[in-house]
């Protein structure tokens, strides 16, 4: 990852570029570099930014899904943005839709790709073998259909977060959160435009998901992308890139 990550009054993120705002939220392993390709591809015609959820700093009691929600609230308001549109990736689509229903006002549409919020198959309630390398290469290759996608940096990272006691015992807690708190019946009120882009071979959040989120979002169209999993801007960036670019002309009216 090339881009800088600010530091200001708590906050850490990265900000590329000018413009209407796009602001990008990653999944409970995933990290700032999750979005690289995005980044690149759209902070030519948007602002980019992208803040890093403190997922292993919050209370444990507080550790959930709508506090993280409270937390891009307030990060919105220290940055002063009014419109924009939010991307969300698993945890991360998850907060969004959160978000969008506590503040409405501020969402001109939004992205959501492997997003839990209904039903996912995390990589489970616990870690019974957390200690083993190969245990864990095997759950992060789980994510992709190519499992080469899982670079060893990848593995190395999720492997370090699932070792370190506190991390895991946030993660664990975040997971149980996100699990809890299905949004089924409170999606209709969700009414800007809702791009779905999801993976025909996720198997953390499957395509019957996806197409519950299509069902139930009033305002929504749902993109496929074939021998893709869980994260797509990862795994096929460019197919990706392509179906958001599309569905930014249209919420926006410009060439992009």
């Amino acid at each position: 990852m090339n881009f800088k990550i600010r530091e200001e009054n708590g906050f850490k993120y990265i900000e590329e570029g000018e413009g209407e705002v796009l602001l990008l939220l990653h999944g409970l392993m995933g990290a700032l570099s999750n979005w690289d390709t995005v980044i690149s591809r759209f902070s030519k015609d948007f602002k980019v930014i992208i803040p890093m959820l403190p997922i292993y700093d919050m209370p444990l009691l507080t550790t959930g899904v709508k506090t993280l929600a409270k937390f891009v609230n307030k990060f919105v308001e220290h940055k002063g943005i009014d419109k924009f549109t939010v991307l969300g990736n698993s945890l991360g689509g998850h907060i969004a839709l959160v978000y969008v229903l506590l503040h409405p006002e501020h969402i001109q549409s939004m992205v959501l790709t492997g997003s839990s919020g209904l039903y996912e198959n995390a990589m489970g309630a616990s870690f019974p073998r957390r200690e083993s390398y190969e245990y864990i290469k095997e759950k992060v290759e789980y994510t992709f259909y190519d499992p080469k996608t899982a670079t060893k940096e990848l593995v190395d990272e999720v492997f370090a977060a699932v070792n370190n006691r506190n991390h895991v015992i946030k993660i664990l807690a975040m997971a149980k959160s996100a699990m809890r708190h299905n949004m089924e019946k409170e999606l209709h009120k969700i009414t800007v435009p809702v791009s779905l882009i999801w993976g025909t071979d996720d198997r953390v959040t499957p395509p019957e998901v996806a197409k519950e989120f299509h069902r139930l979002l009033p305002d929504s169209e749902l993109k496929w992308i074939e021998k893709c999993g869980h994260a797509p801007m990862m795994e096929q960036p460019e197919e990706f890139n392509s179906h958001v670019e599309n569905f930014l002309k249209r919420v926006y009216n410009k060439q992009i």
